[in-house]
């Protein structure tokens, strides 16, 4: 039988005119069974135990989740804490070792003599050549092949350059030669001085919390940079960093316990988020069973078109929400797992993924607030504001991107916070909250006067515009949502759910009077 039929007592003389008139052929049965099933699928997991004696197992599982996740997310954010401290104490170390006089104060690290340079440049081949003589850590030189590889100097050098300030003329070929040299003449052509190096070294730390190291290839580059041509020859040190699983290691000692208790726990976190995906995804698919068993039963008895707000109301979000935290929690656990083996170094990956389905894993559990509308209000205030909300953020972001692409090109050459639209963006933000407005003042002091007198309009329409009145009509979305709601008292009325669970009260009445009728 179809949808349609399920409802209807149908004979051998059915025509389509049955269908137009319904009612003479209603199985009342079958009405209140649906009837039952519909209210049954809205209810709460504290009514369904008092109407039939059900459990609630998947919230039950879902605050099991919280807690069995959120501690795999500590452990595992510790060992990725000692891997960034390890990484960021290399690069600084590696500042300190190669960069004549460097402090760490000094933000702009630059040169302004032939001799300074050229001073610099040997000062760092001599360092790195007695590199484990000096170093007071457990770096070593690169072998390949059982042959130290070598660090090599890379020149980038204009092809033709002959400059005459004095006369104010030049005569230049714009393309770039790179090539190593071991001797570095400072001329006009010189745009740049590369020099690359590699450093090895084992993260031993890891060791006192019972997990085995892991060993770090570091290809450092140190660049002299000169493109500007302005006297002033900018030294920078980036450091790419790449983590190997170590060929050989023992630690005395040590025991496999305390490993195979990490996989297993990480084991029990996959079957918990396994079972829960499964839990979620069948009733995401018995909701959809019901939307279209709803349709069909709006159709035929109400003669009604069920609009898309209310066939929503069978699909439940928060499930969505769930299994999508079940998948990246898999997924980063099983990434996690491989880690903890040393198959896998991919920290950065398992960070995230397992970052996010603990934020979505934390978030789907305001499912259960929805159950108590006290409760529940944020959720409801977010939800009837924020088709509001993005309509006026487009409003608000073009006005923002307009100060961004203003300051940028005026202010960037006289302001370090406006050198880049990116950090445009960011101090502008800032200046909203009210950070950096003072400082960005000063900064600005001694340009010129035109500069001056643009920066005070500048940040005095800024900071007014966005602080005083879109940030405020922001708070007033909310707040005016947040009395409507407040005073409505959560009517259920007035929502599309309770169209839908009005629906299922009424049938039996309906049927009742139908009954009469056909007496």
């Amino acid at each position: 039988m179809s949808d349609g039929e399920h409802f209807l007592s149908g004979g051998p003389n059915n025509h389509p005119a049955c269908h137009r008139t319904a009612k003479s052929h209603v199985d009342p049965q079958s009405v209140e069974n649906f009837r039952r099933k519909l209210k049954y699928f809205f209810m709460s997991p504290c009514q369904k135990y008092r109407a039939r004696g059900r459990k609630p197992w998947k919230m039950m599982l879902q605050i099991l989740k919280i807690a069995i996740i959120t501690f795999q997310l500590v452990s595992f954010g510790l060992s990725n804490e000692m891997m960034v401290t390890f990484k960021e104490g290399n690069i600084v170390a590696f500042k300190h070792f190669f960069l004549k006089n460097y402090q760490d104060r000094n933000k702009d690290y630059a040169l302004y003599t032939k001799h300074e340079v050229h001073d610099h440049i040997l000062y760092i081949i001599n360092r790195y050549l007695h590199l484990q003589d000096l170093t007071v850590d457990n770096h070593a030189f690169e072998r390949i092949d059982e042959v130290f590889t070598p660090l090599s100097v890379c020149q980038e050098l204009y092809r033709h350059a002959n400059i005459l300030p004095v006369n104010e003329t030049f005569d230049i070929d714009p393309h770039v030669e790179t090539g190593t040299s071991s001797f570095i003449i400072i001329t006009q052509l010189l745009l740049a001085v590369n020099i690359y190096l590699k450093v090895k070294a084992i993260n031993l730390q890891t060791v006192h919390y019972k997990e085995l190291p892991d060993c770090y290839d570091f290809a450092i580059n140190i660049k002299f940079d000169n493109h500007a041509h302005s006297g002033k020859i900018k030294i920078t040190l980036r450091s790419d960093v790449q983590i190997k699983v170590c060929k050989d290691w023992n630690v005395s000692g040590s025991t496999d316990l305390h490993y195979q208790l990490i996989v297993l726990f990480d084991c029990v976190v996959i079957c918990s988020c396994l079972l829960s995906l499964i839990l979620c995804t069948r009733s995401v698919y018995k909701g959809v069973l019901l939307q279209f068993e709803y349709i069909t039963f709006a159709s035929i008895y109400h003669n009604k078109r069920v609009c898309w707000s209310e066939r929503m109301e069978f699909i439940n979000g928060w499930y969505i929400l769930i299994i999508i935290s079940d998948t990246l929690t898999i997924a980063g656990s099983v990434l996690k797992i491989c880690i903890q083996s040393k198959e896998l170094t991919n920290y950065d990956v398992c960070s995230i993924l397992l970052g996010t389905a603990t934020m979505l894993v934390w978030t789907g559990v305001m499912r259960y607030f929805s159950f108590f509308q006290k409760y529940y209000i944020l959720i409801l205030t977010l939800q009837a504001a924020l088709p509001n909300v993005i309509r006026f953020s487009f409003c608000a972001v073009m006005i923002f991107l307009s100060y961004c692409f203003c300051g940028w090109i005026v202010l960037g050459p006289h302001h370090e916070n406006f050198r880049s639209f990116n950090t445009v963006a960011n101090c502008l933000f800032s200046m909203i909250n009210g950070d950096e407005i003072y400082s960005t003042f000063t900064k600005i002091r001694d340009k010129n006067d035109l500069v001056w007198m643009f920066s005070r309009m500048y940040i005095y329409t800024f900071v007014p515009l966005f602080t005083f009145m879109i940030l405020s009509l922001f708070i007033a979305l909310f707040t005016d949502t947040y009395e409507t709601i407040k005073v409505s008292r959560f009517s259920s009325a007035a929502t599309t759910a309770a169209v839908v669970q009005e629906i299922a009260s009424r049938c039996f009445d309906f049927l009742c009077k139908l009954a009469i009728t056909m007496l």
